[in-house]
């Protein structure tokens, strides 16, 4: 199980990227039109609201590893899921 800190920070980055979104892409947009002005308030927005900041961590643990997207869980906890039948329709393959 990860720290209480890592996920909390997590957190905190995840609600200043939706915060920050709008601004930065226009932001991004008139840079790319060659405003300087623009360039110079993208830098003055935080560090952690960039979405290249943000990483993948398990809903339940926080695990920073293993990180299976399409269940938003780590795979060990899948795995704990998934054998216990809390996963619906996911079962172990036997043949």
């Amino acid at each position: 199980m990860a720290k209480e800190s890592s996920k909390a920070k997590q957190r905190k980055k995840v609600k200043l990227e939706a915060k920050y979104a709008d601004r930065r892409a226009s932001l991004r947009k008139a840079t790319k039109d060659g405003d300087w002005d623009a360039m110079m308030a993208l830098q003055k927005l935080p560090k952690n609201s960039m979405k290249v900041r943000l990483h993948n961590r398990c809903g339940l643990t926080g695990r920073p590893r293993g990180y299976m997207r399409q269940f938003g869980i780590s795979r060990v906890t899948f795995r704990e899921m998934a054998l216990a039948g809390k996963i619906p329709g996911v079962t172990k393959a036997s043949w």
